[in-house]
């Protein structure tokens, strides 16, 4: 069986922000009028972050999804803490990982697998500075050398 993967929203500014150290899958538990909205790509993580509970189990915390028009009084709250599904060993992993200074839990992106809404979550240290000021050089190097490259050929 072929897996069908439509992304829907990414979080452009995890990578720049934090080292990405391990990722992971979670399903997102949506009411119906959530879905609608994720399907149409009304979502944004830009604010998002993931809250690890030991005893409760994950949450994706302040992403916010735009009501559905066609909802109108059975409509959801933008912002609701919306359960993230994973196993025990996962959530038991964060949890023992959020615990050390400097590290978080940051959503990746949103996307649809087999019509299922999936979040891709990765476990994040911040980034200093410095190290933000040494990613925009190397990408303005490499943006360079292409353009030089590009040039050469016509």
């Amino acid at each position: 069986m072929s897996e069908h993967v439509k992304s829907i929203a990414t979080n452009r500014k995890a990578s720049f922000e934090y080292f990405l150290l391990e990722r992971f899958e979670a399903g997102l538990a949506l009411k119906g009028s959530e879905i609608k909205s994720v399907r149409a790509g009304q979502i944004s993580l830009s604010e998002a972050y993931v809250r690890v509970d030991d005893a409760r189990g994950a949450f994706l915390m302040e992403a916010h999804i735009a009501p559905y028009v066609q909802a109108n009084r059975f409509n959801h709250d933008p912002k609701r803490p919306r359960r993230l599904l994973l196993q025990k060993k996962e959530i038991r992993e964060m949890w023992d990982a959020v615990r050390q200074k400097g590290v978080t839990i940051v959503p990746i992106r949103v996307y649809l697998k087999n019509g299922r809404a999936k979040l891709e979550i990765a476990i994040a240290k911040g980034k200093k500075l410095h190290d933000k000021r040494e990613a925009i050089a190397r990408r303005d190097a490499e943006h360079e050398l292409s353009r030089e490259t590009h040039d050469r050929k016509f």
